[in-house]
């Protein structure tokens, strides 16, 4: 091996070493270190260490000194804090659009971000949620084609399918193939969605990832569309109501003030709220109106009441006599 390539080496070496092996806590002595270096066959000794160590900080590596009789040597910083890669792990254990298979590969990974110190006792604390994990596989796949379709604005194609009562694929439309123009991916009620546009309406659609198969980046570019110049993706996704569109429109309400973090949290904290009662507060927001809005509503019972428009009033009473009407009959 060339000296210059064997140096390189031996510098990677110790870094790999202290990073995932040490911490302010556990630091490693010199003589530790030479014997690890020696376990994989690399030859150091102590003159040279403290020289590569040396060259190691001035580059920028980070690595800490304990002066004592014998050096001991650890590398305090991280890309992110044990709290942050708790709350990663917990994310990708919670996310039912990971599969079983790929949420063990994730979470073995994102603990290493602690060094292989930490790594095991971090994952003894991973949260066991109860969440029905996705069987589609593709998933991760399907969102790496929708980004580079994206880089190279270009169109995609697809199938897109539901499931039948003995959960086999029915393919919509007689498997026609879709054929989009895509704005961005967004992550909504625990599933990913792709936001985009057809060439003859250019108005907003979400299809859910995880039900796209075959897809692929299209030869043909994006049909620019005022859709494609969204300036707010999350502004779009506060207007929506389980990734359902409908006609926008500005509706007004009168709740209850034990809603007001729901209120929030739907709608965001910059929506103006303004004291009605000493129980109640009214306040408005553009929604898109679908049967989910319409449930979302009702969900409530009288603790939300809607307030105008007038046709949003009406919907919500045609929604509700709908409802009523299937269980009068039984």
């Amino acid at each position: 091996m060339p000296v210059e390539k064997g140096q390189r080496l031996k510098l990677l070496k110790i870094w790999e070493i202290l990073r995932q092996e040490t911490d302010e806590a556990h630091p490693m002595s010199s003589v530790e270190l030479l014997k690890r270096l020696e376990d994989i066959d690399i030859k150091c000794d102590r003159r040279t260490l403290y020289a590569d160590i040396q060259a190691l900080d001035e580059s920028g590596y980070k690595i800490n000194c304990v002066r004592r009789k014998t050096n001991k040597y650890f590398v305090e910083h991280r890309e992110f804090s044990m709290a942050e890669i708790q709350i990663l792990m917990d994310a990708v254990q919670a996310a039912s659009f990971v599969t079983e298979e790929k949420t063990k590969l994730l979470v073995d990974k994102i603990a290493e971000l602690a060094g292989s110190r930490k790594a095991e006792a971090i994952k003894k604390n991973v949260v066991a949620f109860n969440t029905v994990k996705s069987h589609n596989e593709d998933i991760f796949g399907t969102i790496e084609i929708i980004t580079q379709a994206l880089e190279q604005g270009k169109k995609i194609e697809y199938l897109y399918f539901d499931y039948d009562t003995n959960k086999r694929r029915i393919y919509r439309k007689e498997n026609k193939v879709y054929k989009v123009n895509p704005v961005a991916t967004i992550f909504s009620d625990d599933k990913y969605y792709l936001l985009c546009y057809d060439d003859k309406h250019g108005n907003p659609s979400h299809y859910r990832i995880d039900r796209m198969a075959e897809v692929k980046v299209s030869s043909e570019d994006i049909v620019p569309s005022k859709l494609s110049e969204l300036c707010s993706i999350q502004k779009h996704k506060r207007q929506l109501f389980g990734m359902f569109t409908g006609e926008e429109c500005e509706v007004a309400f009168e709740a209850d003030n034990s809603l007001i973090d729901t209120v929030l949290d739907k709608f965001g904290f910059d929506t103006r709220l303004s004291t009605r009662s000493d129980h109640t507060f009214s306040f408005s927001a553009i929604v898109q109106l679908s049967p989910v809005f319409l449930g979302w509503c009702c969900s409530f019972g009288d603790r939300l009441r809607v307030t105008g428009p007038e046709k949003v009033c009406n919907l919500l009473k045609q929604f509700m006599s709908t409802i009523l009407n299937c269980y009068i009959s039984v």
